[in-house]
């Protein structure tokens, strides 16, 4: 009770732990991972490709996509493939199934049990937010955050701000949690991409050679893709559920 905000419709918190406590009590969780994964499905999914989250890249990655008869995301660094990097996937067939493994918005994703779960991003902020109160008023977002070599979370500075981006749209009352991250959006709304740039992760990804996915996933309100996690996988919804 002390740490789930469940006397607020609107809660935000982060990681695993954010996962656990609030989304048994709400009506829908939104997994904000901003880069690169929940950027990444919105990308790749808006194209009418088919997304299975998996935890970790390993031989067992490798053996669950062999049974889908799916394709596994490369690393990042892999040239001409798919990848966590939203570049990767601005051209990927419709139909495409693809494993994407994910310590961080995928390992959440796989841990919301039987509450609805939508993957949500700077791109897709009001549609994801307009979707998720078709469920129901109790909304959760979790920041996925990013992490220390030594596994601990690392609250990520991009993760917040989308997640209060989702948040600003939302109505209901806002835990406090849920007001900072809408007070930390609108303190950078006007100037997203160069925030990005200057932030930790965004300055990680230019030193590798990924601004280009920096300026992707900055970019604000410009896709009407709502990836939904239903079964094991995530698909493009629109605003209007099928009958």
């Amino acid at each position: 009770m002390i740490f789930n905000q469940s006397e607020f419709d609107l809660r935000c918190e982060w990681g695993d732990h954010g996962v656990t406590q609030l989304a048994p009590i709400s009506d829908v969780v939104v997994i904000v991972d901003v880069l690169s994964f929940s950027t990444s499905v919105e990308i790749a999914t808006n194209n009418g490709a088919i997304i299975f989250p998996y935890d970790w890249k390993d031989e067992s990655a490798l053996d669950y996509a062999k049974s889908l008869q799916a394709q596994l995301a490369s690393d990042r660094t892999s040239q001409n493939s798919y990848s966590l990097s939203p570049a990767s996937l601005t051209k990927i067939p419709a139909e495409t199934k693809l494993v994407l493994p994910s310590p961080n918005g995928s390992s959440l994703t796989l841990q919301t049990g039987k509450t609805p779960t939508l993957a949500g991003c700077l791109r897709n902020c009001e549609v994801v937010a307009k979707f998720a109160q078709k469920y129901g008023a109790k909304i959760a977002v979790i920041p996925a955050g990013e992490r220390w070599r030594d596994g601990n979370l690392r609250p990520a500075f991009e993760d917040l701000i989308g997640a209060g981006g989702i948040l600003s749209y939302l109505n209901g009352n806002l835990s406090p949690e849920a007001e900072i991250a809408v007070s930390a959006f609108h303190a950078v709304k006007k100037n997203l991409l160069a925030s990005l740039k200057k932030s930790s992760s965004g300055k990680e990804l230019i030193a590798r050679g990924f601004e280009s996915d920096v300026e992707i996933a900055a970019a604000f309100n410009v896709s009407d893709c709502v990836p939904l996690f239903t079964g094991n996988v995530y698909v493009k919804q629109s605003l209007v559920f099928s009958e």
